[in-house]
């Protein structure tokens, strides 16, 4: 299994980018959104890949972070969603959107991606509401950047940061469970909270949200 995979970009395509690995060429298959955080050509360059095997066909698909990575393994767990449409989801929402699309039942962002329908959508967010606060609360270990490894030698143009939900939505989304709040339901506050600011205004915003109501 080819999980990463580390060179210099030899050229950006519309939907892919030819990596350079020792002088090996992997043809790894990214989204809008990571394909713009590329570096331009010749420079190096890292991704976390997921590789599709089918009985005529394997196809690499290419991260900046391994939450990225995992949102795309859910996405492609629910029926109807391919590998296309995942890409397709992920570049138009990146996986904090879909963390928070999920998390608020909004099918309708979800439906914003190309290609995906309103009944796709529907069920991306009834099949995955249950599985979203887990990957949420995985935290910031798990959302390192690929290109973060490439040897500091080498001439790297990093990604753009994400949003905030990686570390303080994480941290807050755990406090939340800890307190013994159902983790859709603290998942749901989170995402609604998600621009309070840091990890403390998340949890009190949160909070407020989560309160009886009346």
């Amino acid at each position: 299994m080819i999980g990463k995979l580390t060179g210099r970009v030899d050229y950006k395509g519309t939907d892919h980018v030819l990596l350079d690995v020792s002088g090996v060429g992997y043809t790894v298959h990214c989204s809008d959104r990571t394909l713009a955080n590329l570096p331009p050509k010749g420079e190096a360059a890292a991704l976390y890949t997921e590789l599709l095997v089918r009985e005529d066909l394997l196809q690499l698909f290419g991260f900046t972070t391994v939450y990225e990575r995992e949102w795309h393994r859910l996405l492609i767990s629910v029926q109807g969603i391919g590998a296309k449409a995942s890409m397709a989801i992920l570049g138009t929402l990146g996986a904090d959107g879909v963390a928070r699309a999920i998390a608020l039942g909004d099918a309708g962002a979800i439906k914003a991606a190309p290609g995906v329908g309103p009944k796709i959508a529907a069920r991306v967010v009834n099949e995955l509401k249950d599985k979203a606060p887990g990957l949420m609360a995985t935290g910031s270990d798990t959302l390192v950047e690929a290109v973060g490894d490439v040897p500091a030698a080498a001439s790297v143009a990093k990604p753009q940061a994400a949003p905030s939900a990686p570390g303080g939505q994480a941290e807050a989304l755990s406090a939340l469970t800890n307190l013994g709040y159902a983790p859709v339901d603290a998942a749901r506050a989170v995402a609604e909270a998600a621009d309070a600011g840091d990890t403390g205004a998340i949890i009190k915003a949160a909070l407020k949200l989560l309160a009886p109501k009346g």
